[in-house]
């Protein structure tokens, strides 16, 4: 088999990459390990950045997030039982939209069936070879038999756990990483929000986040501690946790019911430079890896493709290579601002096991200076609805 671009994983960074060349005249293979009812059952982030809403626009994406999503102007951070509404319009002009992951990648792969663009799920052993030439190959098995692809360049967006960045020599890869010393307990429930824009919440009990997948669908987040067991935390036992990290407000009109997902997703922060090893290229959790806090890991995937497409068309329409060799660099630089900024609303809204007096009055000044300052607020403002791609 013959291509132009091999994309490894079926996600939405693959699936928007693939589609974004699609529309560049490029021809792209995905190969994805899993089957295609696995992708579509993630559990994934919601919280789509204004530019991340225009691109899936443009990629011809956009129409049923335009018509079922939730646009939000705004968001509410509370500090021990202080409230305070951040309005994105009135700060910084735009807003964000609440549009679940998996509805995302539904989207996008119903564009691909509909195009007759190549996807193989349940590709086993992918094996990326030769990439540091100029005849890259990926080979992989599916029912038994063994199938190769030659290609100009190939794509890993595989994930934190993928082939793609394993692939790479050792030498070459530097990684920085910060594992936090707690995760987040999340259940989605089929109740009505229980607020009309995201709640963040610092409580002496820990962080708490009330968000979002539809106007009848809730999800809600806990803080526990690194080695909690999901097995230990009933559903009766999580809204009461639930309830005392809320202002009383919120608290008194919350919703509950039987959870239809419950997991713990442990936090880190995490970077792998660069993003191309001669004719591979990383992209999205293939390459790093944000705590959920500031809402920014799909996002951050959506404009790494965004400059990568941009490359490989680049370079097929004008045989120039300025765009792929300039790819690690461009998105680096984006990649440590959503870094820096997740890292900055995780140390302001959650409670260290390590923390003391000091670092709880820094945290409440941080709160302070954040309410009571435009520019402070319109920093935050800026990151939370998206850095220009």
């Amino acid at each position: 088999m013959r291509t132009q671009v091999v994309i490894v994983g079926a996600g939405p960074a693959g699936l928007l990459l693939g589609r974004l060349l699609e529309q560049r005249g490029v021809e792209a293979l995905i190969l994805e390990r899993r089957t295609g009812d696995y992708v579509l059952g993630r559990i994934r982030a919601g919280i789509l950045e204004h530019g991340t809403r225009v691109l899936l626009n443009e990629a011809g994406v956009g129409d049923r997030m335009e018509a079922e999503g939730i646009p939000h102007d705004g968001v509410e951070l509370c500090f021990d039982g202080v409230s305070h509404r951040f309005d994105f319009r009135d700060i910084v002009g735009r807003e964000v939209m609440v549009y679940g992951q998996t509805e995302v990648t539904r989207d996008l792969m119903d564009a691909r069936a509909a195009s007759g663009a190549t996807t193989v799920y349940e590709a086993e052993d992918v094996t990326l070879h030769d990439f540091d030439g100029d005849r890259p190959r990926v080979s992989w098995r599916k029912d038994g038999a063994t199938h190769e692809a030659e290609c100009d360049f190939i794509a890993g967006c595989d994930g934190f756990h993928g082939v793609a960045r394993r692939s790479a020599p050792e030498r070459a890869v530097s990684t920085f990483e910060r594992v936090y010393p707690f995760g987040w307990l999340g259940v989605l429930v089929d109740q009505p929000p229980v607020a009309p824009e995201l709640i963040y919440a610092n409580h002496p009990r820990g962080f708490a986040l009330c968000s979002m997948r539809s106007a009848t669908r809730s999800r809600y987040y806990v803080q526990v501690g690194a080695g909690a067991d999901v097995r230990a935390w009933t559903d009766d036992r999580f809204w009461d946790e639930l309830r005392s990290r809320l202002p009383r407000a919120q608290a008194e009109t919350l919703r509950t019911g039987p959870s239809i997902e419950k997991s713990i997703a442990p936090l880190r922060s995490f970077v792998a430079e660069p993003m191309r090893f001669g004719r591979l290229f990383l992209a999205g959790d293939a390459a790093h890896i944000v705590p959920p806090t500031g809402a920014k890991g799909l996002n951050l995937a959506v404009s790494d493709v965004a400059y990568l497409a941009e490359a490989l068309g680049e370079y097929y329409a004008e045989r120039s290579s300025a765009g792929i060799d300039a790819y690690s660099a461009r998105a680096l630089a984006r990649v440590w601002k959503a870094e820096r900024f997740s890292w900055w609303m995780t140390t302001m809204l959650h409670r260290f096991p390590d923390a003391n007096a000091f670092d709880r009055r820094m945290q409440q000044a941080e709160f302070d200076y954040l309410i009571g300052s435009r520019a402070a607020a319109q920093a935050m403002c800026e990151n939370y609805t998206g850095l220009p791609m």
